[in-house]
């Protein structure tokens, strides 16, 4: 235990690893994608609906592609987790070889 307290903290886990772009990107896009299709439904429900209600889709309506595109634009960061590193138990030396050549 007394080995894994004194480890630096400045080197870079695996868990410490933000995702990689390519799945980043791919995932903000189907957020957006999701909040326009919402979007779209608050639309269609502001056609169909009467009163208040119309007046809240209209409002959600010219609201959502603002909060879209502010998650869509937000990069994810990963948190470390609290975990403990892996100390390999420290062994004693190899006992020594026989010395004789072929």
């Amino acid at each position: 235990m007394e080995r894994a307290e004194r480890r630096d903290h400045g080197t870079t886990q695996i868990t410490d690893a933000r995702t990689s772009r390519s799945e980043d990107v791919k995932r903000r896009q189907m957020n957006y994608i999701g909040s326009m299709l919402l979007r779209t439904l608050c639309f269609v429900g502001a056609v169909v609906a009467d009163g208040w209600l119309r007046w809240t889709l209209v409002a959600g309506a010219i609201f959502l592609p603002y909060v879209a595109v502010v998650l869509a634009n937000a990069a994810t960061r990963r948190r470390p987790e609290e975990m403990t590193p892996y100390v390999p138990e420290p062994h004693g030396a190899l006992p020594a070889g026989d010395r004789r050549t072929s």
